[in-house]
């Protein structure tokens, strides 16, 4: 493709075809390839300043807020990319709308790009279409279901489980590739032990008609629910006459499910409040993590086959890639650098450099994001940074601003592998084959949990970063349209597939990129959530597995558990007898106090528990805002609580959970 000539300008033709059929008309209409967003606030602000070299390690997601806190590094205010003497360019306000001006600005990040000779060290990675049959192979391993065509995987019993708990549409979405195996195999005459699909989910005498009540109470329960709207956050009615709607994602019914009875579109979406709270990413152990994220994949893949879009993975093939360095080397590596000086650093150290430099010079400044830096200055500075960064003898206080923001793109787009994977690259552009806005978000809330932990947390703190931006907009003149459409060729133009499109599908694909970015922008409070209905299949993992793990045990071990579980049981007795006389124990093992009783009440939350403990706890050394109630054992491993959590009703959803507060970074 070639981009040699500037898009500053785009020919009148193509101008023509993309005024009339790829971009919202002002009026807030919606196209049919595009949705109608308008901007979330985020409240989230920078740690104070510390040098380069001594900072403590990025504390990653905060377990009470959801939100990463960038640090600074030391750099005067004063140096500033100045535009004076430019003729202001006429930014559109709008939010409801990708203008034509926006894309502009989409073509002349491109161009950029292309003036720029991004990686010209760097191998290109090839990107393949998996084989008939292999794609559904690595599904089923991906979702521990391996045991289902290879008897010998190790995963049986964890097999059996998980396929218990799942709903109808994600049955379906396992038989369907199961099927597709089987029959795929046969046409290369393999031997094969694919069982029959009616064989795997062939359901027991007693449990059959527990499934039709359930799912029976699911219908009820989701056709009936109450939904709010709200008029740009004011009561309205549901029948309002035009302005914007505001309603709830519901969390609590399988997106899946969800998309086989509802088919209405509404304009804007809030997390659903629920008194058992909110589960953020972050908030569970890794063993309940794993089991998230199988359930996921399952759940995205029965969305996208009730929806009739056939997703085709991509597979990288190896490539040689840097070992060390800052640009142009794996996300992986540069966090094992990292975390080799600074432990538990989540998100690069020169990512949290290059935001925290960006703001210390003022996010006032007009075009912060999208006018560029001098092309040989950016250059000049990544060989610098490169050899001085480690060492702390970077002189960021010579670092302009436009300079540094454009450094931070690069440092993006050259990642070898791109930041939204391989793997899921193709499912994050068919987001918008969804026929409406819920499911977009829906789809795109399970697509946030797959990704692996270190680019699902670099992902956030970008995303929390423009919204910063964003928020400036008043006089920065970067909105929520602008911020999307400059960020969206630097994100979704990776290396090696950037040389694979033409021009005529890099048209097709600006403004539905565009349109991704703005909803990951506009709606990261949701996209980090694990909706509740997967955290509920967890939980019946979880008590399926500690019944078949008595069950199972030799005879011996089986006694001497049985009389454990007696003196245990008397235990959560005299617990139980606690709770029904009206108070719970909540065990603080880190402190001096070491427990201490809290009166149950129907409206005792989280945040009561904490500022009773705080009130008692004389010695505290750690901040408010780092200490969690924790919901542990029983049917989950451990969760941190939201503070808007009611903990009678989740007493009633885990009846022999135990409450500990401790540091949420312990």
């Amino acid at each position: 493709m070639s981009l040699g000539k500037s898009r500053a300008a785009v020919p009148s033709k193509l101008h023509r075809n993309f005024h009339n059929n790829a971009v919202l008309n002002m009026s807030g209409q919606q196209d049919e390839k595009s949705v109608v967003l308008t901007a979330y606030i985020s409240n989230s602000e920078a740690l104070p300043a510390v040098s380069c070299k001594d900072q403590p390690g990025f504390s990653g997601p905060s377990r009470k807020t959801g939100q990463y806190n960038v640090q600074k590094c030391r750099a005067p205010a004063a140096v500033q990319g100045s535009s004076s003497g430019r003729v202001p360019y006429q930014r559109c306000s709008s939010q409801d709308s990708l203008d034509e001006h926006a894309m502009v600005d989409y073509y002349k990040e491109l161009e950029i790009i292309q003036r720029s000779g991004d990686a010209e060290h760097q191998e290109e990675v090839q990107l393949k279409v998996a084989d008939e049959g292999e794609q559904e192979e690595a599904w089923l391993m991906e979702a521990g279901l391996a045991t289902l065509f290879d008897e010998s995987a190790s995963d049986g019993e964890d097999s059996i489980v998980l396929l218990s708990t799942l709903t109808r549409t994600q049955a379906a979405a396992v038989e369907r590739r199961v099927e597709t195996l089987k029959q795929t195999l046969r046409k290369r005459n393999k031997p094969y032990s694919v069982p029959d699909v009616r064989e795997i989910f062939k359901p027991s005498p007693s449990s059959e008609s527990k499934e039709n009540e359930v799912e029976s109470t699911e219908r009820s329960g989701s056709s009936n629910e109450e939904v709010k709207t709200l008029g740009n956050g004011v009561g309205s009615d549901a029948q309002g006459s035009g302005a914007e709607t505001e309603t709830d994602i519901n969390l609590e019914v399988s997106f899946s499910e969800q998309a086989l009875i509802y088919k209405e579109e509404l304009k804007d979406f809030k997390v659903s409040q629920d008194k058992t709270g909110r589960t953020r990413v972050g908030d569970l152990s890794p063993e309940d993590m794993k089991k998230v994220r199988r359930l996921v994949l399952i759940e995205m893949s029965a969305l996208f086959d009730t929806c009739g879009i056939e997703l085709k993975a991509h597979k990288a093939l190896k490539v040689k890639v840097r070992e060390s360095g800052l640009f142009g080397v794996p996300l992986s590596t540069l966090l094992e650098q990292d975390q080799r000086r600074i432990p538990g650093t989540k998100v690069p150290l020169i990512l949290q450099h290059l935001i925290s430099h960006i703001e210390e010079q003022s996010l006032d400044t007009e075009g912060v994001l999208r006018i560029p830096g001098a092309a040989t200055r950016v250059k000049a500075v990544c060989q610098e940074l490169e050899h001085t960064f480690y060492d702390g003898m970077f002189p960021w206080e010579s670092l302009k601003q436009h300079d540094a923001a454009s450094i931070l793109k690069l440092l993006i787009r050259e990642l070898p592998y791109p930041l939204l994977t391989v793997e899921y690259f193709n499912a994050f552009i068919s987001v918008l084959k969804l026929p409406n806005k819920k499911q977009q978000l829906q789809a795109l809330n399970l697509l946030v949990l797959l990704l692996p932990e270190p680019n699902r947390d670099t992902l956030k703190a970008l995303m929390e970063f423009f919204q910063r931006v964003i928020d400036h907009k008043d006089k920065n003149k970067m909105t929520l349209n602008n911020v999307a459409v400059v960020m969206a060729p630097n994100i979704f133009m990776c290396k090696g597939f950037r040389s694979k499109i033409s021009e005529q599908q890099e048209f097709a694909m600006a403004t539905g990129t565009a349109n991704i970015v703005r909803l990951l922008i506009q709606y990261q409070n949701l996209l980090w959530t694990i909706p509740k209905f997967i955290l509920n299949q967890v939980r019946k993992q979880n008590t399926a597995n500690q019944r078949k793990m008595n069950r199972d045990r030799a005879v011996k071990k089986l006694l001497k558990k049985m009389a454990y579980d007696r003196e245990r049981n008397s235990d959560k007795q005299e617990k139980n007898t606690e709770a029904e006389g009206g108070f719970i124990r909540v065990q603080a093992p880190q402190f001096s106090m070491v427990s201490m009783a809290v009166q149950l009440t129907e409206d005792l939350k989280a945040s009561d528990v904490l500022t009773r403990f705080l009130g008692q706890e004389r010695s505290l050394s750690v901040k408010r805002e780092d200490l969690c109630l924790y919901e542990m054992g029983g049917n989950i491993k451990e969760r941190c609580l939201d503070e808007e959590t009611y903990i009678k009703a989740l007493l009633e959803l885990n009846p022999t959970a135990e409450w500990f507060i401790k540091s949420a970074q312990h």
